[in-house]
């Protein structure tokens, strides 16, 4: 057997770039990971995108004027009433102390066709008479919307209105306070369009 033989020791710098190729390698994985961990991140991040915000305003309208109705309205194509039948009657003929007088007025179309008619106090009156003193009129006290009442009556047709007597007197304007009618003979007319109804004649106590 041969004679081993003893080296001779390395020098210091040797074992120095060992021990650093030793701690180099790990160090160097370990920078390669965190750049590809940090490389990996800020690629898969997604980007923020500024919205922008889009008009929604709706286009106006456009206004139309409305066209005038070439449509005639029955008022101005019915005529006038031509021939009409008045009526009153009174539901008794002697009234006690303190009973009211109800009257019943009627207006009849006469004629072969529709017409129109104005029943209000303009143009139809009811008046209660005794002797020569007028007592009572429906216009005295009648308020401004009965002034005017258009009636459209068909052929025949009859419109009727009740009124009822309070036994009080009336003048022009409505003034209060006025003398109570006596106890007496009394007839209630009714005119309309200058038509008039047969007196009701009756009788107070």
């Amino acid at each position: 057997m041969g004679e081993v033989r003893a080296g001779r020791p390395l020098p210091q710098s040797v074992y120095w770039r060992r021990r650093l190729v030793v701690l180099g390698v790990p160090l160097a994985l370990v920078v390669l990971v965190v750049w590809l961990l940090a490389g990996r991140g800020s690629a898969d991040e997604p980007t923020a995108v500024p919205s922008t915000a889009k008009a929604t305003t709706k286009a106006a309208k456009p206004t139309t004027t409305p066209k005038p109705s070439t449509t005639q309205t029955a008022s101005s194509a019915v005529p006038g009433c031509a021939s009409l039948d008045v009526g009153l009657t009174a539901d008794d003929t002697s009234y006690a102390a303190g009973a009211n007088v109800h009257l019943v007025a009627t207006i009849t179309n006469a004629g072969d066709v529709a017409c129109l008619v104005d029943a209000g106090t303009k143009n139809a009156t009811l008046v209660i008479t005794s002797g020569a003193d007028q007592v009572w009129s429906s216009a005295d006290c009648a308020a401004a919307s009965a002034k005017s009442k258009p009636l459209l009556l068909a052929p025949g047709e009859k419109s009727t209105t009740k009124v009822t007597w309070k036994r009080v007197r009336s003048e022009p304007g409505c003034p209060k306070n006025l003398p109570a009618p006596k106890a007496g003979t009394y007839a209630a007319t009714y005119t309309v369009a200058d038509e008039n109804a047969a007196p009701a004649v009756f009788t107070l106590k």
